[in-house]
């Protein structure tokens, strides 16, 4: 008998959708042409690619040009903050920019690229719930200004966070950045199949979205680039996207992308109020059923498919090994930093002690999850946390 299997674990990757698949099949070895070819194959996927960008744009109410393909969620945020920063030193500017301490890597390894270039850059922190911190934020804007080339050049803070699923006051940050005439730049990529992505509405310079988050394919994304934006490329060649991102597009992802995009926006509200009815229940068992259990994060400012929890007195790769025996799959944190030993470096700025954060798996909820799932799910978290704090020397005398 093959063993039960349970995905809980959306937050990394999501399967394709059959409806997605579908609409990107065809752009496999039917209609394979390059995009930049001027024969009857090449002009058949430039009209497609074409009307995948247009798609997009009406999803993010914005024009096609404001769209630029990319070949992930990273490559996007590197495009968006090195792309800012290279056009600056084109124009000897040397300013600040400015993040947060529970981004994901992508935007804090950019940074550290950024600040290798001599560009000052500022890490805010969060409160205890894992919310920006936006009196910091208002006087470093306020101390630097956007004066002489040498004030903030841009603030990026992430939309919803991977691992706890916190999501920020983008529209205010965006405010007090451009009463500044700084650029903002948010990776979305987590809230895209949940949260209201009408650039319009949000009033963003920049935004990441990526394929691999929304039941699309892995290896695509896009930037989101207000027309009056400049920045400069990294991939250079050919001229793609607009001169700013060279080489053959990727015509079956960015199919699979709009189509995932389109079908995320039909669906989101209902979705939406499905899983936050199904994390809460999880939640509050969890709360209920097993002692010194710790949600991590804000209970209201939280994306509705989220539950990242502290057990205390065990490690976290504990629990998600014996979880994964049972083929229950979860993550102890962001899975592109799971080769990792160091506890969250979210929990950590939250402020959650160290043996506290080693402790934690995060629980991701998608589509295809249901609440007997859940029970399961529970049934056997109680058995393996009670078993590994029985052999736990941290737990005995608690």
């Amino acid at each position: 008998m093959a063993k039960k299997e349970i995905y809980l674990d959306y937050a990394a990757t999501t399967p394709v959708r059959k409806e997605v698949l579908a609409e990107a099949m065809p752009y496999f070895s039917e209609k394979f042409g390059n995009p930049s070819s001027f024969h009857s194959k090449g002009l058949e996927t430039k009209k497609a690619l074409q009307g995948a960008r247009q798609r997009i744009a009406r999803v993010l109410n914005c024009a096609p040009e404001e769209i630029i393909f990319t070949g992930s969620g990273t490559e996007s945020i590197a495009l968006a903050l090195e792309g800012v920063a290279l056009k600056a030193l084109h124009l000897g500017k040397k300013g600040t920019f400015i993040t947060q301490k529970t981004e994901h890597h992508a935007v804090l390894e950019t940074m550290n690229a950024i600040k290798g270039m001599g560009f000052e850059v500022v890490l805010l922190d969060v409160d205890k719930e894992g919310i920006v911190k936006l009196d910091e934020l208002k006087k470093v804007l306020e101390a630097k200004g956007n004066g002489d080339g040498q004030g903030v050049l841009l603030v990026s803070i992430m939309y919803a966070n991977n691992e706890t699923g916190v999501i920020q006051p983008i529209e205010e940050i965006m405010k007090m950045c451009h009463e500044k005439s700084v650029l903002f730049h948010t990776d979305a990529c987590q809230g895209a199949e949940y949260l209201n992505i009408d650039v319009q509405k949000l009033g963003i310079d920049l935004m990441t979205l990526n394929g691999s988050k929304v039941y699309a394919f892995k290896g695509t994304g896009l930037l989101y680039k207000k027309k009056s934006v400049e920045i400069e490329p990294l991939i250079r060649g050919g001229g793609h996207e607009f001169g700013l991102r060279a080489g053959t597009e990727n015509v079956p992802g960015i199919m699979a992308l709009a189509k995932a995009l389109e079908l995320a926006e039909k669906e989101k509200k209902k979705e939406a109020k499905r899983l936050e009815k199904l994390r809460d229940y999880f939640i509050a068992r969890v709360e209920k059923e097993i002692p010194k259990a710790t949600l991590n994060g804000s209970r209201k400012q939280r994306l509705p498919n989220n539950a990242n929890f502290s057990f205390e007195g065990i490690e976290g790769e504990s629990i998600l090994l014996r979880l994964n025996e049972k083929g229950i799959m979860v993550s102890t944190g962001s899975a592109c930093t799971s080769q990792s030993l160091e506890p969250s470096h979210v929990l950590l700025a939250m402020g959650i002690p160290h043996g506290l954060a080693h402790g934690s798996i995060r629980f991701t909820l998608g589509k295809f999850t249901t609440k007997q799932e859940l029970d399961f799910t529970l049934k056997t978290l109680k058995e393996t946390i009670s078993f590994l704090r029985s052999i736990s020397p941290e737990w005995k005398g608690k």
